[in-house]
């Protein structure tokens, strides 16, 4: 449904002159109203597969707590993807163990604070923190303090003009509500993910839309925007789990992501954009899914190998768990998080590598790094090729 312009353009000039249109969304809900028919087909796809997801999740999937650590490295991946970086879940790993591979520090930085962000964001509302302006402000802290936005006011409003596209406002392809402006808008943001009549992807659509047009962040506002999206749904209790992410979708249909985000200012038309979004989550719920079951029936067949050892199964056991969580490890980090002796984890990792499920992918002599290779490749999107 095609509506008129969903915003006003406010007429600014730049100290040498030259003259720009910021862009000041309305507020949300849309007006008129959402057409509900035109979305009724996504929306119950999507509701469906989120279910069946939340199902998974509460029954057949291994602990939550422990394939969240690769889903929200692998969404940290995906989504720093599509703002430029080059990094792999492979080098972030392996960052991570103080491995790194050999590609820009800045980039697995950057990454490295995604998930840092996602998971301080998801940790406080696991103890009730509501999801507001002031733990937007703390996620997008984290976001940019270790990557190579530290220097844009990491955790602030902006306060001066940015813009998307272009060398300057003046041929931007487009340009947010000025600076003054961002602390009214996302307020009104803000109390509008509080709405009681609507449902809660509808919200999260809506919500992602809205902040990008705001922009409220002098840098790392795309990333920022799809972080949202899950600690969104999680804060709600619409995902059980945060294994539901919208990157990939977002990464494999780039070009029309951004066309889709930049029509709805222009012809008001939400419910293309609403059906977008919940095509995207529907395919990205029924391929976790998926992933989840695959990893169920993997980590059930390789726990009856390791059942197969004998005596040595118990501390091997303890080994694998560390592998479940995070399927590429030094011998030192093993050790430190089993509290098990060295000789005793080299031994393990040993039996494991004899049983085919982990094998050593290191590149030097020194500091060897082993992969549950099986587990990572369920985690591998179609777009990359990790631990090669």
């Amino acid at each position: 449904m095609k509506r008129e312009k969903q915003g006003t353009m406010q007429k600014s000039s730049l100290v040498a002159g030259e003259s720009y249109n910021a862009y000041i969304p309305n507020p949300l809900p849309p007006s008129p109203p959402l057409e509900l028919a035109e979305i009724a087909e996504w929306n119950r796809a999507a509701i469906a597969a989120v279910d069946a997801l939340n199902d998974i999740v509460s029954t057949a999937s291994p602990d939550p707590s422990v394939i969240a650590y690769m889903y929200i490295r692998k969404e940290a991946v995906l989504s720093s993807q599509i703002e430029g970086t080059q990094s792999t879940l492979d080098d972030l790993l392996r960052y991570e163990s103080e491995q790194a591979a050999g590609v820009p520090v800045d980039d697995v930085e950057e990454v490295s604070s995604y998930a840092a962000a996602l998971n301080h964001g998801l940790k406080r509302i696991m103890e009730g923190f509501p999801l507001s302006n002031r733990l937007i402000r703390e996620v997008h802290k984290i976001l940019l303090e270790n990557s190579r936005g530290r220097t844009k006011t990491p955790g602030e409003f902006r306060t001066s003009q940015n813009w998307i596209g272009g060398s300057r406002p003046g041929n931007a392809r487009f340009v947010p509500a000025p600076p003054d402006k961002v602390p009214d808008l996302m307020s009104l943001l803000e109390k509008f993910l509080y709405a009681k009549d609507i449902p809660p992807l509808i919200i999260a659509a809506l919500m992602h839309h809205q902040f990008e047009t705001i922009h409220p962040f002098l840098d790392g506002n795309g990333r920022a925007g799809r972080l949202l999206i899950t600690l969104f749904l999680c804060a709600c209790g619409f995902l059980k789990s945060p294994v539901l992410y919208l990157s990939l979708f977002f990464k494999k249909n780039r070009d029309l992501y951004y066309e889709k985000l930049s029509l709805v200012r222009q012809t008001g038309d939400w419910e293309d954009w609403l059906n977008f979004f919940l095509e995207g989550v529907a395919v990205t719920a029924a391929n976790a899914r998926s992933t989840l079951v695959a990893v169920h029936k993997l980590f059930e067949a390789d726990d009856a190998k390791v059942a197969s050892l004998g005596r040595p199964r118990i501390t091997a056991s303890a080994v694998f768990a560390k592998f479940k969580r995070k399927p590429l490890l030094t011998i030192s980090e093993i050790t430190a998080q089993t509290k098990l002796a060295r000789n005793t984890v080299i031994s393990s990792v040993e039996h494991l590598i004899g049983l085919g499920i982990v094998r050593n992918v290191s590149e030097k002599k020194w500091g060897q790094i082993y992969s549950y290779s099986g587990y990572a490749e369920l985690l591998i999107p179609d777009t990359e090729d990790f631990f090669t």
